[in-house]
């Protein structure tokens, strides 16, 4: 069988490249007569794919040395208690930015430690997928979160399920904060370029735009790493785990591993910036699509639309499963919607090839002839 579109929101599609790679060395890894799955994660040979792992990482983001990259567990869920367990050492309280689900949730998760002051909202981001998903205008942050002893202000930069992208309102304003930012950026890292050095902490599971599930990738400012909870347990605790190179308990290793492919792949297309023009062609066509149709509709305002997780509805809701299985016959999987705001979601991250949205948009318009 040949390979279908995958337009899962994660985890999801791989570069093919990677995977074939991965099937090659899966019994043998270069010669060693092993696979990567058993290695010792203290062994010399695994020592170096870790380490070559995390510099290109560091390349492609061009992460300075006043920041760590770390590679824990937990996924971005399991951070919505690890980052407050990490931050609030001689705090009561943080800022958040609530633009749908993810940050909603994790602003729940937070009230477990700390009070969670919320300092911006979109009440429409998943009340009703009719009404325009939006960010928030970030103007008055500035004077909702400064002189308040916030540990940190935390926002979601691209939500999955509502298809709502930052598009750098809050790094713009990050130097002039008095307390860190915090992103999730789980599902668009690696697809547009930053300043890490106007950031406390970036965090994202890998499940998305850089690899397989079991990995989550860590950016913080050393500075920050003296300010955990004496709760937080030690294999959670960002001073222990850069102390001891993300070596303290055995890592998600194997993911680790395709992680590191993905990245020698994202850098031999051209790096982050390659992935940012890519993301900007794929989005303008498949959001163009859309936006010049009687049939479908994208409830996100034009201005804040992911790059990365397009939704979009049907006029006539009862075609989604006609469309869906249709689609499906022509090997376009995974587009029906959250089951939060139903409709229908591409996910076109780093690994989705422009082609695979051009199959895409030519059987919308054709299903749109059909059944309009």
């Amino acid at each position: 069988m040949s390979r279908v579109w995958n337009f899962s929101a994660g985890p999801a599609a791989l570069p093919e490249s990677v995977l074939r790679r991965a099937a090659e060395e899966m019994l043998d890894w270069q010669g060693k007569g092993l696979s990567v799955m058993e290695m010792s994660h203290r062994s010399p040979e695994y020592t170096t794919i870790f380490e070559k792992t995390r510099n290109d990482f560091r390349k492609l983001l061009n992460v300075p040395q006043s920041h760590e990259v770390l590679f824990m567990q937990g996924g971005a869920v399991g951070m919505n208690a690890i980052v407050p367990m990490n931050l609030l050492q001689g705090f009561e309280q943080a800022a958040f930015v609530n633009t749908g689900a993810w940050s909603k949730k994790t602003t729940k998760e937070f009230s477990k430690y700390g009070i969670a002051r919320v300092v911006l909202d979109n009440a429409n981001a998943l009340a009703d997928v009719a009404a325009a998903c939006y960010v928030p205008d970030c103007a008055s942050l500035l004077d909702r979160v400064n002189g308040q002893q916030m540990a940190y202000l935390h926002y979601c930069d691209n939500e999955t399920i509502s298809g709502v992208e930052f598009n750098g309102q809050i790094e713009a304003l990050a130097g002039q904060f008095d307390c860190p930012v915090v992103a999730d950026m789980s599902s668009n890292i690696l697809s547009k370029t930053l300043d890490v050095t106007k950031y406390g902490l970036i965090y994202g599971g890998a499940q998305k735009n850089v690899g397989p599930a079991g990995v989550t990738i860590v950016i913080v400012d050393k500075a920050l790493l003296d300010r955990a909870l004496p709760i937080c347990p030690s294999a959670f605790t960002f001073d222990t785990v850069a102390e001891n190179g993300s070596m303290y308990n055995t890592p998600p290793t194997y993911s680790i591993y395709i992680a590191g492919l993905v990245f020698e792949w994202l850098l031999e297309q051209g790096g982050v910036s390659w992935a940012q023009a890519q993301a900007q062609q794929k989005a303008s066509l498949l959001y163009g699509t859309i936006d010049t149709s009687s049939l479908y509709n994208c409830p996100v305002r034009v201005e804040d639309r992911s790059r990365m997780n397009v939704p979009f509805t049907l006029a006539d809701e009862s075609l989604n499963g006609k469309f869906l299985s249709l689609a499906a016959e022509r090997g376009l999987v995974q587009l029906k919607g959250h089951k939060s705001v139903g409709g229908m979601r591409a996910s076109i991250y780093n690994a989705m090839p422009l082609e695979g949205v051009k199959v895409l948009v030519e059987f919308m318009r054709e299903f749109e002839k059909t059944e309009a």
